[in-house]
């Protein structure tokens, strides 16, 4: 099934948390929080301004985002659990950039 958001709308998908501590403490399913990161596989076309110009998202399909943990409305789509939120819920843009930096 298709699915394409209105407005100013994304769907994304959430990225699993690790399972483990960094001391190696196994985490069970039931003490796990959410995870906050997510990949975003769907954009709505964009919102409105005043004057009635299309302003276009900043966000595009593929794009790794860390966003608010009560975030989103929580919905079930071909059998898989997904999100959907404002552009304004996301809090930033993973680049794989920075994870480059990061392991040298």
């Amino acid at each position: 099934m298709a699915f394409r958001p209105l407005h100013d709308r994304i769907l994304v998908r959430r990225l699993e948390a690790e399972e483990k501590t960094s001391g190696g403490i196994i985490i069970p399913d039931t003490a796990k929080e959410k995870p906050q990161e997510g990949e975003v596989l769907a954009v709505g076309p964009g919102a409105r301004d005043d004057s009635g110009k299309l302003v276009e998202l900043d966000v595009k399909v593929g794009d790794r985002i860390l966003f608010g943990k009560w975030s989103g409305t929580e919905i079930k789509l071909d059998g898989e659990d997904l999100l959907i939120m404002k552009e304004s819920d996301v809090m930033g843009i993973i680049d794989e950039i920075a994870e480059v930096k990061k392991a040298a």
